[in-house]
């Protein structure tokens, strides 16, 4: 199973280059990735059938009992072949479907194909939190699916909507699982929490367990568009059509059913779990189906009737007995193939006529027979007509509610099953209605202008001439159709599928399942009944229509969705211009004063017994303090900005000299290097800002600042010692240097934390720092970082040209410093070889990737300084942001190397090699990420100087040939 699951990922990786290759035909080879999720369902059937299970589980973290479980039973079996099939289909669809030049091709290939894994995933997941992953991934694939042509303002608004509800009923969802997982009898495990809450050991009578159960389903009822959350499904049909048949017919909806369907056998026990479902789900069928019934746009017909038929099969499934349960899984299967069926012949006639609105089409039925035919068999299969898919499900549910359901919860109320009764056979009276509506205005013929009936065909003396615009649908799609629509005759095999699907609930549930053809004359009569009064209404349909027109509320739902995003975005305006008022000291005011309040609050709730004060461990610490006070006080008080710079790097420097007399020579070294590549920034900057601060009189604000600040300092400093003062357990500084030693293989604590204990943060830290860099540069190049120079002009090179800092040729004589080009000439190379060394000395001696990659920094900063912005392009070719990226590739590799050896990522591995009479030489893996380190810190450098730096120069430069011009 993680097999199938890596398979999808990696074709989502490779598919947009299949795509450039191949063109729309690689979506066909993409086809077997899904497709694999299908064989390996198939291939494991014996198993299931036998009432076996598959379980595959990764345990990511023993210390922690973090496992990841993936378990296949006979539900997860359905919807992988569910998920698997349909996906393959529908792509197989999707390459006749889409045309080499179609936008979007390469992303939707990726974004589909992954989509299909995920959902693999999420129907097989036994661990919650491993649900919940897959859950809201499904999320965000689905909106960049909805959204797949985002540059049209309907699909935007579609796919914000789509993800704003399913994201939202998932935090619910979330906090529920939660809850469940910690309430007594809980559990993590999907299996184990359903397990327990049947027997008896998890109390479902609990008011934590039922707020917990009603908080999951909330998510479960947002997922699959039932009322009040059903408008965001039909909105979702600015989606291509394959996106749409299959998120929206086979996939996505679906989860919400499946985790209904999952939870039932366990918790239907929990007090007003059917009721509710029920209840929910037969409103969200009736309100859809009537929907339905209004519309001409073929698409939003057939999404209105998946709202429909989703709610049909939740209030089947959550019925709570054997029976009910078996026929809402025929629901499912049927609905997945007839629904998927039915949007992909929506799309072929919108391809072949570029049309949906029916009131625009006559004719397509004749000149696609086998697009009629198959429309007709999936919708006579949504219809419940006799010996479909889906009148199989229909007649065991009317069965089963005439017969007595057997459900728990209808023994206190007898007459709850006539009302289901009542209500199934409205929603079903109804279908039959908006199913014929479907047909007819598909592939009906009626009377239109002659330039509006694109199919219409004119004899003339014995010929037929057609017109051109109802153009060919592909074979491959028309097979795929007729594929999906055959499903609907799965029903003629009432006894296998009664084998396949009863077993699943029958343990705990009560009543036991029948699917048969005959179920009695009662259902009978009540079928032949919604099929007539079903047909009566499809011809009465304007009628019906003028009807609901008449009586249709005011407001709907959506508009109040509307309303209230409307009004967010007011208020969230009206609070950003409150606290963030695009001032620093305001914005840094907020920060601190919170950081106040939430150090005094917790003063005030746990005051501290004592503080453990150790003022200095020598008179040179005295010393050093004295002199970072002055220095502060020195760069508050100044006027100027340069020399506020210089003073707050002494503070810095200080404070690295008393890093150095605590024993922390790494530590200082690194402050060291960081408060000198601090200042030049500085220097950098203020050279284009005013020489000195505005003088402003002594004004309240100040003294506010001064108590602010003062408060603050206290503050952390008592933090601090509190912190320390409370320590109940030993310090881990004690086991760190066996702990680095015997793990890390080295003797530097400091750089082993970095590479070793702590990498999985370096590895994010770096990824921070480069986002960090791309932002400084997108806000100071205006135009483009690419228009910085990368080499010396030709023009301007020669013979006489010196091979080293040959950008000074450039540089007006008065900007030139010989003592800079002096000291470049004899520090560049050194200060490269030094932080060479510094970054294989760094894991057993002070040094390490970061301080190295800051000392190389500083040698291309000399370069910059020595010759401009032209002799940095020289020295280094290339830009920063190719550096940066390749320090973040190195990085990842040097995690992913002890792999090899058979380790986990990030897991330092010892590597010794023996070069015979030249010694041996000894080094981790974590050698390859600390280079990462080095690399990609020359590169946030060189990005640093190149942006303050040589882009300020150029605009300065622009700015001065205007004003002479």
């Amino acid at each position: 199973m993680f097999a199938v699951i890596a398979a999808h990922l990696c074709a989502a990786i490779i598919a947009p280059a299949l795509v450039d290759a191949m063109g729309r035909r690689a979506l066909a080879i993409l086809a077997a990735i899904p497709a694999s999720a299908l064989i390996y369902a198939l291939w494991h059937s014996p198993t299931i059938m036998a009432g076996g299970s598959i379980t595959n589980t990764w345990t990511w973290i023993p210390g922690l009992a973090l496992t990841i479980s993936l378990k296949m039973d006979l539900l997860g079996w359905v919807m992988s072949l569910i998920v698997g099939g349909v996906g393959a289909i529908v792509l197989l669809y999707a390459s006749a479907y889409f045309t080499d030049a179609s936008v979007g091709l390469r992303r939707f290939a990726s974004i589909f194909t992954l989509f299909a894994g995920v959902m693999f995933g999420l129907v097989l997941a036994d661990h919650t939190m491993v649900l919940y992953t897959f859950w809201e991934a499904t999320s965000i694939l689905s909106y960049l699916l909805i959204g797949h042509h985002h540059e049209r303002r309907p699909a935007r608004l579609a796919a914000r909507q789509a993800l704003l509800l399913t994201s939202s009923g998932a935090l619910a969802m979330f906090a529920g699982l939660i809850m469940l997982a910690e309430a007594p009898g809980g559990s993590y495990r999907i299996s184990i929490l359903v397990a327990n809450a049947a027997n008896g050991t998890l109390d479902t009578s609990s008011p934590l367990v039922i707020v917990a159960t009603f908080l999951v389903l909330a998510g479960a009822l947002s997922k699959s568009a039932q009322l009040p959350f059903h408008f965001w499904l039909p909105g979702a049909m600015t989606a291509p059509t394959p996106v749409s048949a299959y998120l929206h017919a086979a996939a996505m909806v679906k989860a919400g059913v499946y985790l209904i369907a999952r939870l039932t056998p366990g918790f239907v026990q929990v007090p007003a779990f059917s009721p509710v479902l029920v209840i929910f789900g037969l409103v969200t069928m009736c309100l859809g189906a009537l929907r339905a019934l209004r519309q001409y746009d073929l698409k939003l017909l057939l999404a209105h009737g998946t709202v429909s038929q989703l709610g049909l099969i939740i209030a089947t499934i959550a019925q709570g007995s054997a029976a009910a349960m078996t026929a809402g899984l025929v629901m499912l299967v049927s609905h997945a193939t007839f629904k998927s069926a039915l949007f992909l012949t929506v799309g072929a006639i919108e391809q072949a006529t570029g049309r949906r609105d029916w009131r625009r089409l006559s004719g397509v039925g004749r000149r696609k027979p086998v697009l009629a035919a198959a429309g007709a068999v999936a919708l006579a299969s949504m219809a419940g007509i006799p010996l479909t898919t889906g009148y199989l499900g229909k007649e065991a549910l009317i069965s089963a509610l005439l017969h007595g359901s057997g459900a728990a919860w209808t023994q206190a109320t007898p007459w709850a099953d006539v009302l289901v009764l009542v209500a199934v056979a409205l929603g079903s009276t109804l279908t039959v209605a908006y199913a014929w509506r479907a047909w007819w205005g598909a592939f009906g013929t009626r009377p239109l202008p002659d330039d509006e009936d694109i199919c219409r065909t004119t004899s003339v003396k014995g010929s037929v001439i057609a017109a051109h615009k109802c153009t060919r649908t592909p074979t491959l799609m028309v097979l795929m159709i007729v594929l999906l629509a055959s499903g609907a005759l799965i029903g003629l095999f009432p006894t296998a599928l009664e084998h396949v699907l009863s077993p699943f609930g029958a343990d705990t549930l009560p009543g036991s399942a029948h699917l048969v053809w005959w179920s009695g004359w009662g259902p009978a009569l009540i079928t032949a009944a919604i099929l007539s009064v079903g047909a009566f209404l499809a011809f009465a349909g304007r009628n019906v229509e003028r009807l609901q027109e008449r009586f249709a509320p005011r407001v709907a739902l959506v508009d109040l969705y509307a309303w209230s995003i409307h009004e967010l975005d007011i208020v969230s305006a009206r609070i950003t211009r409150l606290i963030q008022r695009g001032s620093l000291p305001w914005d840094l005011s907020v920060i601190v004063v919170t950081l106040v309040l939430l150090v005094s609050g917790v003063f005030i709730i746990a005051p501290p017994q004592y503080f453990a004060i150790r003022w200095a461990d020598s008179a040179a610490q005295v010393a050093i303090g004295v002199v970072i006070v002055l220095a502060a006080i020195l760069t508050v008080r100044s006027r100027g900005r340069m020399r506020a710079a210089i003073l707050l790097g002494a503070v810095g420097l200080g404070v690295a000299l008393l890093w150095a007399s605590q024993g922390a020579p790494d530590l200082a070294l690194t402050q060291i290097v960081v408060e000198a590549v601090g200042i030049v920034v500085f220097v950098l900057v203020l050279r284009r800002l005013p020489t000195y601060f505005s003088d402003r009189p002594l004004q309240r604000s100040r003294w506010w600042r001064f108590a602010l600040a003062l408060v603050t300092g206290v503050g952390v400093v008592a933090t601090g010692l509190y912190a320390s003062s409370a320590r109940i357990h030993d310090s881990v500084a004690t086991l760190m240097p066996s702990e680095a030693l015997d793990f890390g293989h080295g003797k530097n604590i400091v750089n082993v934390i970095l590479v070793d204990i702590r990498a999985w943060d370096t590895v994010g830290e770096l990824s921070v720092l480069l986002v960090i860099a791309t932002g400084v540069a997108a806000l100071i190049h205006v135009r483009s970082r690419g228009r910085s120079p990368r080499s010396l002009p030709r023009a301007t090179t020669s013979a006489a040209t010196p091979r080293f800092l040959r950008g000074v040729a450039l540089l007006d004589p008065r900007e030139r410093s010989t003592v800079m080009e002096v000291v470049t000439h004899l520090l560049f190379h050194t200060m490269l070889v030094l932080s060479v060394w510094l970054l294989f000395i760094g894991h057993n001696s002070p040094g390490g990737g970061f301080v190295g990659g800051v000392v190389a920094g500083l040698a291309f900063l000399l370069r910059y300084l020595a010759g401009g912005r032209y002799e940095l392009a020289e020295a280094m070719p290339l830009s920063a942001g190719r550096v940066l990226g390749f320090g973040l590739f190195l990085a990842g590799l040097g995690a992913l190397l002890p792999l090899l050896a058979g380790n986990t990522v990030l897991e330092s591995t010892a590597i010794d090699w023996s070069l015979g009479v030249l010694g041996e030489i000894h080094f981790t893996t974590a050698m390859l990420l600390d280079v990462g380190v080095y690399v990609l810190v020359i590169g946030l450098v060189l990005d640093l100087v190149s942006t303050l730096g040589s882009e300020i120069d150029l605009h300065a430069r622009e700015h001065t040939e205007q004003v002479n011009a």
